[in-house]
């Protein structure tokens, strides 16, 4: 699957429009609860919805089958997100549901996982939620300062606040290591 044309153009000018209305430079870490709370969304961990056990439990059934998820309660937006995730993973769950929102995905399929329903998006629009939500959290003026310090994706992924593997996409996908390279 790829990305529409000019959406990583898009994705980055939409991060760095939204860390200047939250007062942030192009390169300080970004706190996903802070971003949450300026979109006016709510996050809320799934163990004061159900029990820490029955989480133990369906990650039994099927690893990371349940990350984070949007609803809409009382016309508000909420996240749910898993608390048996790493904080870094839970930034990067946070920043793909917001990531849906600010891209205005419709939610149109459902999954059933161990008989409990879960509405998605489009395989599509999780393609560009997973852009988007890495994008905001390490747009290309972090990474590019992160590389001419000499940081790799765990030094990134680190100072960041994200897990490596997103730092490792985001390394990868953007090309910045190449860039510095060839100055």
């Amino acid at each position: 699957m790829t990305l529409p044309r000019g959406f990583k153009a898009n994705a980055e000018r939409e991060a760095l429009r939204l860390r200047r209305e939250l007062d942030l430079s192009d390169t300080d870490a970004l706190n996903v609860d802070d971003l949450a709370a300026h979109l006016k969304v709510k996050i809320v961990s799934a163990e004061k919805l159900v029990s820490h056990t029955r989480l133990e439990e369906l990650e039994r059934v099927q690893a990371y089958a349940f990350s984070a998820a949007t609803f809409q309660v009382s016309g508000r937006n909420v996240v749910v997100t898993n608390p048996l995730r790493t904080p870094g993973r839970r930034a990067s769950d946070v920043a793909h549901e917001l990531s849906h929102l600010v891209l205005k995905h419709d939610l149109t399929e459902i999954r059933e996982v161990n008989g409990m329903p879960f509405r998605t998006c489009r395989p599509d629009e999780e393609e560009q939620a997973t852009a988007f939500g890495g994008t905001l959290m390490l747009p290309r003026p972090l990474l590019l300062g992160a590389v001419r310090r000499q940081w790799g994706p765990a030094q990134i992924a680190e100072h960041y606040g994200v897990t490596e593997e997103m730092a490792r996409y985001r390394y990868n996908t953007t090309g910045v290591a190449k860039q510095v390279r060839g100055r």
